[in-house]
C-alpha cells in the first residue's frame, strides 16, 4: 500500500512537472500598434494573435497593446523599439518611419497611385516594396506583410476643401515630415502631432484638420463626431506593415520563420479587405453622420495634383530618384 502511495505520488509528480515544462515553452509576444482597439489595425493585430496560437497549439500568445502604449505614445518610437529589439512586434504606417527610413515615404508621394491595383502591384511579392524590406532588415526591423491604412482624406471644421485655395490659412495636424511639405505647398499650416493628442486637439480647435483615410481611421476613431467636412480627394496612400524584431526572428528556425511570414500575411490580408469594406461604404455613413462630404471631379483633383508637385519632386529625390521610378513602372503595368 505504501509503495502503491509513493509510486502515484511520483507519478503526479512527473505529470506536474511535464506539465509544467510544457507552460515554460509557451512564451507570450507583444504587439504595438497606433490607433485605438476599435480601428482594423487593432482588428489585424488580434487576427494575427489568433491565427499564431493556432499554428503554435498555445506556445505562442500575443498580447496587443494599442495606442503606442508600449512607446508612451509615440508612433515614430515604436519601430526604432522593434529594431533595437526591445519589442517584438510593431504595426505601424510607413509614413510614421520616415525619421527612421526615409524612403519609406515613396508609398505616400502626392497623387502616386490613382487605385488599389496600383497599390497591390508595388506591395506584392517580387515588387518594388521588396527594396524597402531590405532597408528595414538594415535596421533591425524582418517585415512580414504589408496590410492597408488607405488613401488619405482631408477633414476640417472650417469650410468645404474643394480647390488648393481653400486650403490657404488652415491648422492641418499631420503624421509625418512629408505632410509637413505637402501642406505647405497648399499654403496650409501644418503641425506634426501624434495621433493620441489629435481627436483633443480637434475638439478644442488647436487644429482646423486632418487628413486620414475613412476606412481605417476616420469611422472608428469617430473623427465625424469632431468634423464636419471631407473632401474625398485621394491625395496619398499610406500601407501598413507588421513588423519583428530581426533579432526575435532570426532566433527561429526555419520553419517556425515560415510560419511566422504565413500567419502575418493571413492576417494583414484580412486587415486589408476589412478596410477596404469600411471604405467603400464609408462615404455614405459620413453623410449619414452628417459630415458634408464632397468628391472632386477629374478637373479640380488636377489642380490639387499640380499645387503638390514641388512636394512630390522634392520627396522624391530623398527617396530616391531609381526607387520612385521602381514602383512607378510597377503602377504602369497594373493600368
Amino acid at each position: 500500500m505504501q509503495r502503491t502511495g509513493w509510486g502515484r505520488l511520483a507519478l503526479a509528480t512527473a505529470l506536474v512537472s511535464s506539465l509544467g515544462a510544457g507552460a515554460a515553452l509557451a512564451e507570450t509576444l507583444r504587439l504595438s500598434h497606433n490607433t485605438g482597439d476599435g480601428t482594423t489595425w487593432h482588428q489585424g493585430a488580434e487576427r494575427f494573435g489568433e491565427l499564431l496560437a493556432e499554428r503554435t497549439e498555445g506556445e505562442m500568445a500575443l498580447r496587443v497593446f494599442p495606442n503606442a502604449q508600449l512607446a508612451g505614445g509615440d508612433q515614430m518610437r515604436q519601430a526604432d523599439m522593434v529594431g533595437r529589439g526591445a519589442l517584438d512586434f510593431v504595426m505601424t504606417s510607413a509614413i510614421n518611419v520616415t525619421p527612421l527610413v526615409q524612403e519609406m515615404a515613396v508609398f505616400s508621394l502626392p497623387y502616386l497611385y490613382e487605385n488599389y491595383a496600383q497599390v497591390d502591384a508595388t506591395t506584392a511579392d517580387g515588387g518594388p516594396a521588396e527594396a524597402l524590406r531590405d532597408i528595414l532588415r538594415e535596421k533591425g526591423i524582418e517585415v512580414l506583410a504589408w496590410g492597408e491604412n488607405g488613401f488619405r482624406e482631408v477633414t476640417n471644421n472650417t469650410r468645404p476643401i474643394r480647390s488648393p485655395e481653400d486650403m490657404r490659412g488652415l491648422n492641418m495636424r499631420v503624421a509625418g515630415p512629408m505632410y509637413i511639405d505637402v501642406m505647405n505647398a497648399l499654403g496650409a499650416n501644418p503641425q506634426q502631432m501624434q495621433w493620441t493628442e489629435t481627436m483633443t486637439a480637434l475638439q478644442q480647435g488647436v487644429v482646423d484638420g486632418q487628413e486620414n483615410p475613412i476606412g481605417a481611421v476616420i469611422i472608428p476613431q469617430q473623427v465625424y463626431e469632431v468634423q464636419s467636412h471631407l473632401t474625398a480627394w485621394h491625395y496619398s496612400y499610406d500601407p501598413i506593415f507588421l513588423g519583428m524584431s530581426k533579432e526575435k526572428f532570426d532566433a527561429y528556425d526555419a520553419d517556425t520563420q515560415a510560419m511566422l511570414r504565413e500567419v502575418a500575411a493571413e492576417a494583414m490580408d484580412y486587415q486589408r479587405q476589412i478596410t477596404r469594406e469600411g471604405t467603400e461604404t464609408g462615404i455614405a455613413f459620413l453623410r449619414e453622420k452628417g459630415m458634408e462630404v464632397y468628391e472632386p471631379t477629374p478637373e479640380e483633383l488636377e489642380a490639387f495634383r499640380t499645387a503638390t508637385q514641388p512636394a512630390f519632386d522634392q520627396w522624391a529625390e530623398r527617396v530616391g530618384p531609381d526607387l520612385v521610378a521602381s514602383f512607378r513602372e510597377a503602377i504602369a503595368e497594373a493600368d
